[in-house]
């Protein structure tokens, strides 16, 4: 039975409001204001990284905040451990976004061994790069299966990759993240199947916004 908070977010938009190293509006405050005017324009969650920006946000939105925290740049760095994800619960997290792969893991859990330890804690976002991390995330129990970690592929979305996890996933929603840039990206991701949409630099990041206006002009 898919918990209410998830199935609130049935055919809804989430917001990833995230500012990388280095970039101007990298600051908590500047975080949560994305995140209340992404609430107000209609997105159903918000997705953020790091304790201060999920505190910041969380004290600010009144919709589920999807929390994670980055550590690192190689291997697993999407809440790499199970102190990192116990921290973002601590943090005002609603679902905990993990990355479902294989790699090995700073604290030597596996994934499974991961969601097993927040069973009860919390509800679990997998972030999935193929289809062996979808079925791993299905077999640990995951409360959310999710695109995240697919591969670049032009155009968009990964699309096929959607499908083949949307009809592996039965009963546990698949969520469609990674390189939804325009309007149309989310009415095919939707028509592919997805459970909910997780846009990211389309909305919340100016910089890079900017550089794709730049860049076609050029």
């Amino acid at each position: 039975m898919t918990d209410p908070l998830i199935s609130s977010l049935q055919g809804k938009l989430i917001v990833s409001c995230q500012a990388y190293v280095g970039e101007p509006m990298r600051h908590p405050e500047t975080m949560a204001q994305v995140a209340l005017s992404a609430e107000r324009g209609g997105a159903a969650a918000i997705r953020c990284q790091g304790l201060a920006d999920i505190a910041a946000i969380k004290g600010q939105v009144e919709i589920p905040v999807i929390g994670l925290w980055k550590e690192g740049h190689d291997g697993v760095y999407i809440t790499p451990t199970l102190r990192h994800a116990r921290a973002c619960i601590a943090a005002g997290s609603d679902v905990v976004a993990i990355d479902a792969t294989a790699r090995p893991r700073p604290d030597g859990r596996t994934f499974e061994e991961t969601v097993e330890a927040l069973r009860g804690e919390t509800l679990i976002m997998a972030d999935c790069s193929c289809m062996d991390d979808v079925q791993r995330a299905l077999e640990a129990g995951a409360d959310i299966v999710s695109t995240t970690l697919a591969g670049y592929v032009p155009g968009g979305p990964d699309l096929e990759f959607l499908r083949e996890a949307v009809a592996a996933a039965g009963d546990v929603p698949v969520f469609c993240e990674g390189r939804i840039h325009t309007l149309a990206d989310a009415q095919a991701a939707m028509e592919a199947g997805a459970f909910a949409i997780v846009v990211g630099t389309a909305i919340p990041h100016p910089q890079s916004i900017t550089s794709w206006f730049a860049d076609a002009i050029g």
